[in-house]
């Protein structure tokens, strides 16, 4: 699977894709999110299917990611598609085929 932005990937079995954003960087953490999915299907996150933005604010999120407490126990989970998404606070994106 492909990486954006030098972000290590670990796909396969019911994790479908995990990218790891980059907590220094300049992007926000929406794009990771976008990536991660986007590699689940295997496509190029400009040709990815799953919408988003019907399940969650994007933008939002990523004021919402960037004001988290800097402790383990940040934690942030939604569905979309046949995915769950899981978002932890050390900038872990998960995406997880639904069972």
């Amino acid at each position: 699977m492909a990486t954006a932005d030098g972000n290590d990937s670990r796909c396969g079995s019911s994790l479908a894709c995990e990218l790891h954003h980059d907590l220094d960087g300049d992007r926000p953490i929406s794009a990771t999110i976008i990536d991660a999915v986007a590699a689940a299907e295997g496509v190029d996150p400009t040709d990815c299917t799953v919408e988003l933005y019907e399940v969650i604010d994007l933008e939002a999120f990523d004021v919402l990611f960037e004001r988290r407490s800097l402790d383990d126990h940040w934690r942030f989970e939604f569905t979309v598609s046949e995915y769950r998404v899981v978002i932890d606070g050390r900038g872990r994106v998960a995406v997880h085929d639904r069972e």
